[in-house]
């Protein structure tokens, strides 16, 4: 405000000493007049440089000068004028850069030492007033601009100057104003700078300056209530007391005040100072938990005097959170329904009150907190913004401790909710694109929680409720059709394949990828259509964003699903991606091993099982060992488990009779433990040994089972094994060698060379194994036997084996005669077909052995059958010589036969009878003898 200038009076017998300093000063204060010295730094040093004149001209007081008081009066109001004119021109042209309020905030502090250097001067009303006015003004620019201390100092100042007065003489309405509003502008900045004590004990003494007055008793209210918000915005213990106590003096004045309110508009304001005070006493009192008192501070608002009482719409959330802190849910639920009745009601106080019941009630107020809401669309200003905040907090988050049963509420009102018209008809257009994918976002969240507690039923509810804040266009097609998926998954969880597959074709229009290919692939398993599963992983390989980790996906889902036959052809996919030789995240040998795995789970599957057993084979051999099983012991656990399973499907399909398969099997097991990996050499020797002898007993096996003779390359083949298996059996120490397995390795090698006309080495073989330490008499009965009958025998190696086998029987400590007369009897036969009648007296001796083996032995230790084969066929060979008249040879084998029947019970009846052919034919043969001697 410009300020009028004052006449000046005749100066004209002023001292020199103050005519230079005034004139100096007059210079200056033109300066700040003209409008081209208005920049910061200009009007910084005019200040400066007034003040040093001030600080001489202040030496020289005080002034007996009416007049000079005067001329310094004006040139005081001038230097004020100029602060308002350069304030005014600064607000219209709005120039932040050409202006300076603290510059000019020095001018008029300025002008305020000037004014209260010239100090009383007559003919001018109330002058103290009016110095007391310029440094409450120059105080309250120091206070915006936040220089607190030279705003302080101001007021003071004011303070000190007013203080002299008798306010009692003060009838002007503005200067008792003025005194009041010191006295609050100082408390205010007492405040401001942490000083309650001294801000409250200031107001406290403005309440003798309220002079009866409408106006100073709101003044004074208002600036405790401003004390007490401030006080309620800090976070300290005694906060709430410190406010709680500010408001209640703010409440006595406004109740004095309406007691000296002269109109009905005075009295509203005053009332509604007043009822603005109760309602923050009623805030204060539901933040220290003191619900009663909230209760009766509404009902004292609600029923208020002569004009009504308060229905602000803060109201009913005061009474309704004071009521759920008493726990009567059902008048607060009261409060909560009345609020739909007041219309224009703010967003931000119903939604806190729907907020707040529904935080206490918990899920039992889901269903009043949507109806509510719902009621509150027609009635009230709702936002977009709003109804995201309410859905989120019906829907709650993941983590509060709610049951599964109230969240499935909590979901169900949710839906409800989100799919009234009056909801959608809210988030139609540009303007809440924001809110439309927030409100998804808290859709899909609560739906997502509901799926992973498995409550597919209302995961797939709420999932379809968050497309309805999907837009159709472009940019949203691709959460569509993740929406379309995964409500195919809730499906597939519910079991509803129909459904399911409804989705992900919708899915697969708007985003074909290999999510909705795998999703389909999973349909087939449930379906059991393992073709279509098979075809749909042909079509998984080619999308555009496939990898390998969903073929192993696939084998486990068809693994879980029992679809044996789904995973092998998934891995079997995924085994094509190896020979590209790119890195894969699962090493070849683990996908081979798991198709044998799952293959091994159903019989009849040792042709599929022998396929990836060769693969495994052939990539060793393309890669190397370190490269397919992988180094150290992960490596030799990967190699030993590949030729474990070899060799056990070897000796399986061998106990069943696939003696093809057993060969390939055997085979496999005999390269895969001749891996070298890590070590364990004659460990694994022993197998491989084991593995190539087997393989070979399997080829012979096959061949006996298909009556089909083995080709000339098969015999060099096996012929091969055996050669290694030899070169292995040599290296062996002999407390490592196996008898049962040297003796294989003899039996098979016989037979071989049998088949290539090599009898030498079967010679060789044959006393090669006679000689070990491994040799066994059964073992050499066996040979000898097969030695001794069939197209390819060998009489020289069955007689050897026999002997041999027969003189290692005879050599027990307890002989097995059963054995013994078996190798007799072969023996007997092989000298008998094969030498003939060339070496009788061999045979006879091998009648005689047998018969010095007999001798001595206990009753039936020696098998009686074989005991009367032996007599009688030994009788029976003294026929032909009888006939042929050769009397010594057939005594001879008469006699043999004679004695063994001695030594067999149940033969007495024969040895009668032989004795007494024997006597007779001597006596024939004395007849014969004497009549060849007669003359």
């Amino acid at each position: 405000m410009r300020i009028a200038e004052i006449s000046s009076p005749d100066i004209r017998h002023q001292s020199n000493g103050h005519d230079r300093l005034l004139a100096q000063l007059d210079s200056l204060i033109k300066q700040t007049e003209n409008r081209s010295h208005t920049n910061p730094e200009t009007l910084t040093t005019l200040a400066s440089d007034i003040k040093q004149i001030l600080t001489q001209l202040s030496q020289l007081a005080p002034f007996s000068s009416n007049s000079l008081k005067l001329y310094i009066w004006k040139l005081s109001y001038r230097l004020w004028n100029s602060c308002v004119d350069l304030s005014n021109a600064a607000s219209i042209s709005r120039s932040s850069s050409a202006f300076s309020p603290d510059a000019v905030a020095n001018l008029r502090h300025v002008a305020a030492d000037l004014l209260s250097l010239a100090d009383d001067v007559s003919g001018i009303p109330s002058p103290a007033i009016k110095s007391a006015s310029f440094y409450f003004k120059t105080g309250v620019v120091w206070h915006d601009l936040k220089k607190y201390d030279l705003a302080s100092g101001c007021f003071e100042k004011a303070t000190e100057i007013v203080s002299k007065l008798d306010i009692s003489r003060i009838s002007d309405s503005d200067e008792r104003k003025l005194l009041l509003d010191i006295n609050i502008a100082r408390s205010r900045t007492a405040w401001e700078v942490l000083e309650q004590n001294l801000a409250i004990t200031l107001l406290n003494r403005a309440k003798c300056l309220l002079f009866g007055l409408f106006e100073h008793y709101k003044s004074l209210a208002n600036q405790y209530l401003t004390f007490a918000k401030s006080a309620l915005s800090k976070n300290e213990t005694n906060s709430l007391n410190d406010a709680l106590k500010l408001m209640n003096e703010a409440l006595e004045l406004c109740e004095k005040g309406l007691g000296e309110a002269r109109t009905r508009e005075e009295t509203t304001e005053l009332k509604g100072l007043k009822f603005k005070t109760l309602r923050f006493i009623s805030a204060i009192h539901l933040q220290k938990g003191e619900y009663e008192s909230v209760i009766k501070c509404v009902r004292v608002l609600r029923e208020g005097s002569f004009d009504g009482g308060d229905h602000h719409a803060s109201l009913p959330v005061l009474a309704m959170k004071a009521w759920l802190g008493l726990g009567r849910y059902s008048e607060a639920e009261k409060e909560l329904r009345g609020m739909v009745e007041i219309k224009g009601i703010p967003e931000c106080i119903w939604v806190s009150a729907v907020e707040a019941y529904f935080q206490a009630a918990g899920t039992a107020g889901a269903e009043t907190a949507k109806g509510v809401f719902l009621g509150l669309l027609g009635r009230c200003h709702v936002s977009a913004k709003a109804a995201v905040r309410m859905a989120h907090r019906v829907a709650g988050d993941e983590g509060d401790g709610v049951s599964e049963a109230a969240v499935k509420l909590r979901a169900k009102v949710v839906a409800e909710l989100v799919s009234d018209e009056r909801v959608l008809a809210l988030f139609v257009g540009d303007a809440v694109a924001k809110e439309r994918i927030a409100m998804h976002a808290v859709l899909w969240n609560s739906a997502s929680i509901l799926f992973r507690s498995k409550d597919y039923e209302a995961s797939a509810e709420m999932f379809e409720k968050s497309m309805l804040y999907l837009p159709f266009d472009v940019e949203n097609r691709i959460l569509r059709a993740k929406s379309f998926r995964v409500l195919c998954l809730c499906y597939l969880g519910l079991f509803q394949i129909d459904r399911a597959q409804e989705y992900i074709t919708e899915a697969e229009k708007l985003e074909p990828n290999i999510a909705s290919a795998f999703l389909k692939f999973k349909i087939y398993l449930q379906k059991n259509d393992q073709k279509g599963a098979i075809n749909q992983i042909l079509a998984m390989t080619i999308c555009l964003d496939f990898t390998t980790d969903f073929l192993s996906l696939a084998a486990h889902e068809a693994v879980a699903c029992q679809a044996l036959p789904v995973a092998v052809a998934a891995l079997s996919n995924l085994l094509n991606f190896y020979t590209s030789g790119k890195p894969m995240p699962t090493k070849e040998v683990v996908v081979l091993r798991t198709i044998v795995t799952i293959l091994t789970q159903e019989t009849g599957n040792e042709s599929e099982v022998l396929k990836y057993m060769k693969r495994a084979h052939a990539r060793t051999s393309e890669i190397g060992a370190n490269c397919f099983f992988g180094t150290e012991e992960a490596g030799r656990r990967e190699q030993n488990w590949l030729a474990v399973m070899s060799w056990n499907f070897g000796t399986n399909c061998g106990k069943e009779k696939k003696y093809e398969l057993c060969m390939e099997f055997l085979r496999l097991a005999s390269e895969f433990y001749g891996i070298r990996v890590d070590g364990q050499v004659e460990e694994n020797s022993i197998m491989v040994c084991k593995s190539l002898i087997l393989t070979v007993s399997a080829m012979i096996a096959s061949e006996n089972q298909k009556q089909i003779a083995l080709m000339n390359n098969e015999v060099k083949q096996a012929l091969e094994l055996l050669d290694r298996a030899g070169k292995i059996l040599t290296s062996l120490s002999t407390g490592v060698l196996d008898p049962d397995l040297f003796f294989m390795y003899t039996f098979n090698a016989y037979d071989i060379q049998g088949r290539l006309g090599n009898s030498e080495s079967q010679q060789l073989l044959v006393k090669s194994y006679a000689s070990s330490k491994a040799c066994k008499p059964e073992y050499l009965l066996q040979i000898g036997l097969a030695a001794s009958q069939g197209p390819r025998s060998n009489p020289q190696v069955a007689a050897f084996a026999l002997n041999e086998c027969l003189s290692a029987l005879l050599s027990c400590p307890s002989p097995d005669y059963q054995n013994v007369a078996l190798t007799v009897r072969k023996l007997i036969a092989v000298a008998s077909i094969h030498k003939g009648d060339t070496d009788d007296d061999a045979v006879h001796g091998m009648y005689k052995q047998a018969y010095r083996i007999m001798v001595g032995l206990k009753e039936g230790e020696f098998p009686s059958e074989e005991g009367k084969w032996l007599a009688m066929t030994a009788w029976n060979r003294a026929a032909v010589p009888v006939r042929l008249g050769q009397i010594d040879l057939a005594k001879k084998w008469m006699n043999v036969g004679l004695e063994l029947t001695k030594q067999v019970v149940g033969m007495e009846n024969y040895r009668s009878c032989m004795e007494d052919f024997i006597s007779s034919f001597e006596k024939k043969c004395l007849e014969l003898s004497s009549s060849k001697n007669r003359p």
